[in-house]
C-alpha cells in the first residue's frame, strides 16, 4: 500500500500540495505521487522539476477526458421536463462517466491510503465513486466557496434531495457532498454562508507560515524555470511597481478592453504612472506581449503566491479582478475588484453565481 497521491489541475494546486508535503515531517517527505490533469492547463515542464525535487515519489500525467469527449453522455444532458425523469437521466449519466473515464485513469488509486482531489466537480470525482475509491477533496482555490459555491449552484432546485442521492451514491455532487468523499478541506468555514458537514477547516496561512527558507527555495526552483531572469524582471526599473494579475475573462477582445481599463485607472499611484508588470493566468490565452508591448509581462506558468518568497520584492500596487488576494504579502496596496466590476463587461448573472442559488 502507498501513502498519498493528489490530483492537481492547475499551478495553484500543485502549490498547495506543495504546502501539505513540506508540512510532514521530513521523515515522511518524499513518499508521495503527484498527478498532473492536462484537461484544463497544460503545465510545461512542471513534470520534470517536479521529479527532480525531493517531494514526490512519482510524477503522472492524467489525460482526463471531459464528457464531451464521449458522444454517447449527450443525451443526457436533454431536460425532459419533469424531475424524476431529468434524475433518472442523471443517475445513468453518473454511473455512465466515471466508467468511460477508467480506460484513462493512469494509476491504481486503490493502492493508496490517501486520496486528495482539488476540483473532484472534474471527471476524476465521477470516477472515484464509480470505483468506489474514498477521497479527501480540497477546496480548488483560496476561499473559492465564499464567491462561487458550485455545488450548490449547480444544482439549484431540490438541492437537499439531491444532496441525500449524492451521499447514496445515485447521482454525483462536488464539494463534500459525494458518498465517497471522506472530507472537504477548506481554507475558512466562517466566511462559507452554506455548511458541509464534511467541511473540515485546514488554512492554508499556517501552512506558508511555517515554511523555512530551504522550503521556499524549493518552491521557487520547482515552479519558476529561470528564477534569476524573473527576479531580474521583477527588480530592474522604476520604484513604483505595479503588478496586474489576469485572469481568462469574456472572450478575447473584451479581456484585452478589462485590462486596458485596469491599467489606465490602477496604474497611477501618487499621481505618477508607475511601471506596469502584467502576470498572466495559466489559462489565460490572450498575447499580453503583443498587445501590451510598452508593459513588462512576467512567465505565467507559475502560481502568483510564489513571489511571497522573492527576498526584497516590493509591489506599491497589486490589482486582481477575482483572484483571491488575502495570501499577497509582497504589496503595499491591494485591489480586489470583484463582481461590481465585471457588471460592466458581461451579464451580471455570468459572476454572481451565489446569488442564484
Amino acid at each position: 500500500m502507498k501513502d498519498r497521491i493528489y490530483v492537481c489541475h492547475t499551478y495553484y494546486h500543485v502549490y498547495v500540495t506543495c504546502l501539505k508535503e513540506l508540512a510532514l515531517p521530513a521523515g515522511q517527505r518524499g513518499r508521495a505521487t503527484l498527478v498532473l490533469s492536462t484537461m484544463s492547463n497544460d503545465f510545461g515542464n512542471l513534470r520534470k522539476r517536479a521529479q527532480a525535487c525531493s517531494l514526490f515519489e512519482e510524477v503522472v500525467m492524467f489525460d482526463e477526458k471531459e464528457d464531451t469527449f464521449f458522444p454517447k453522455l449527450q443525451k443526457y444532458h436533454t431536460d425532459r421536463g419533469n424531475l424524476l425523469l431529468n434524475m433518472l437521466a442523471r443517475m445513468k449519466y453518473t454511473k455512465m462517466f466515471g466508467r468511460l473515464e477508467k480506460e484513462y485513469i493512469p494509476v491504481d488509486f486503490g493502492q493508496y491510503r490517501d486520496i486528495y482531489v482539488f476540483c473532484d466537480s472534474d471527471p476524476i470525482g465521477y470516477y472515484l465513486n464509480y470505483a468506489r475509491i474514498h477521497y479527501h477533496a480540497v477546496e480548488d482555490g483560496l476561499n473559492c466557496i465564499q464567491y462561487y459555491d458550485t455545488a450548490r449552484y449547480d444544482n439549484r432546485g431540490h438541492f437537499g434531495l439531491k444532496a441525500w442521492m449524492a451521499a447514496h451514491n445515485l447521482i454525483f455532487i462536488q464539494n463534500g457532498y459525494s458518498k465517497y468523499c471522506l472530507d472537504m478541506e477548506v481554507n475558512d468555514k466562517s466566511v462559507l454562508r452554506y455548511p458541509c458537514r464534511k467541511y473540515i477547516e485546514e488554512p492554508r496561512a499556517k501552512l506558508t507560515e511555517r515554511l523555512t527558507e530551504e522550503d521556499k527555495e524549493v518552491l521557487i526552483r520547482l515552479f519558476i524555470e529561470n528564477p534569476e531572469e524573473l527576479c531580474r524582471q521583477l527588480k530592474d526599473g522604476a520604484e513604483d511597481k505595479i503588478l496586474v494579475l489576469s485572469e481568462p475573462l469574456c472572450d478575447l477582445t473584451v479581456r484585452k478592453q478589462i485590462f486596458t481599463d485596469i491599467i489606465r485607472e490602477y496604474g497611477v499611484t501618487g499621481g505618477r504612472r508607475g511601471q506596469i508588470l502584467i502576470k498572466p493566468h495559466p489559462r489565460d490565452v490572450l498575447d499580453y506581449r503583443k498587445e501590451f508591448p510598452e508593459h513588462i509581462v512576467l512567465d505565467g506558468m507559475f502560481p502568483m503566491e510564489i513571489l511571497n518568497f522573492i527576498p526584497g520584492l516590493r509591489f506599491r500596487r497589486v490589482v486582481s479582478v477575482f483572484t483571491v488576494p488575502s495570501a499577497i504579502a509582497f504589496a503595499e496596496d491591494v485591489v480586489f475588484l470583484g463582481e461590481d466590476f465585471m457588471d460592466k463587461y458581461e451579464a451580471p448573472e455570468l459572476h454572481r453565481q451565489n446569488e442564484q442559488i
